[in-house]
């Protein structure tokens, strides 16, 4: 009796997803395997490195850039309040004093604030000696008119006495002597009202001359500050050492807090050093 084999394609289709399933096998212990291995540490060339112990201690790391010497003590010069470039008297690159004259500014509206400025402390001024002048009138006439009233109560006051004195000797009538009492007190309070009246007149002048000093002081204020805007526009450099720019032509209009001129002292200077980005890391200020 014949056996029936089988083909020979399905033997070798078994044969196929053997071998299959062992290589997916193999490629995923190959892959876990190379998971656990730790990174292979980085390759350097010989040429670039120095083998030697490690040490502890600090490490030196030089890098290299490009750079300028640049002055520490810079200033600008601002324009302090508005105006008209009338005359550029130094040119960038002359040496300077701090009180040297940079450039001169003209403002129109300025002088006639200044003008203003000292008619004003001049009214208040002659304000001041004139009421000095009427307080001082209206005191000499309080004061003589509580002398007058003073000399009166005295003279009152002695009449009340000899009459007192009279009347013991029953040489004056009690009616005299009690009018003359009644005169001397009535003077008395008079007096003593005049004397009040008077040390109040002299409060009261005081206060109204301080009132118009402080006038004065402010008008006297407002000159100064007018008068120190109308000498800053004569640009100093306010610095010793060499002027550097000076970014304004004449006839240019110029506002408060716009820069004139810049002044640097050569005789203190600093490296302003370049360094690459890759090193800038590498530095620590």
């Amino acid at each position: 009796m014949d056996i029936a084999r089988p083909s020979n394609a399905k033997k070798k289709r078994i044969r196929q997803i053997i071998y299959s399933a062992v290589l997916l096998l193999a490629v995923g212990l190959v892959s876990f395997g190379l998971s656990r291995l730790k990174p292979a540490a980085p390759t350097v060339e010989r040429a670039v490195v120095w083998p030697d112990t490690v040490k502890r201690g600090p490490m030196v790391r030089q890098v290299r850039g490009l750079g300028t010497l640049t002055p520490e003590d810079i200033r600008w010069i601002p324009a302090t309040t508005q105006g008209r470039v009338e005359k550029i008297i130094l040119r960038p690159g002359t040496a300077v004093k701090a009180g040297d004259v940079v450039l001169e500014l003209s403002n129109p509206q300025l002088e006639q604030q200044l003008q203003d400025a000292q008619l004003k402390l001049q009214a208040t001024e002659a304000g001041l000696e004139n009421i000095k002048v009427q307080l001082n009138n209206d005191l000499l006439q309080q004061r003589a008119s509580s002398a007058n009233i003073e000399a009166d109560y005295n003279k009152a006051k002695m009449q009340a006495q000899m009459n007192e004195e009279l009347a013991k000797d029953q040489l004056v009538s009690a009616l005299v002597l009690k009018q003359s009492q009644v005169d001397a007190d009535s003077l008395g309070v008079r007096n003593q009202i005049s004397k009040d009246q008077l040390a109040s007149k002299a409060d009261s002048m005081r206060a109204q001359i301080a009132v118009q000093q402080s006038l004065v002081d402010q008008a006297r204020a407002l000159l100064r500050l007018t008068q120190q805007q109308r000498d800053e526009l004569k640009v100093r450099a306010g610095l010793d050492g060499m002027l550097q720019l000076v970014p304004v032509e004449v006839g240019q209009q110029v506002a408060p807090g716009a820069n004139l001129a810049r002044v640097a002292n050569p005789s203190r200077l600093k490296a302003e050093i370049k360094i690459a980005e890759t090193q800038a890391k590498d530095i620590q200020l």
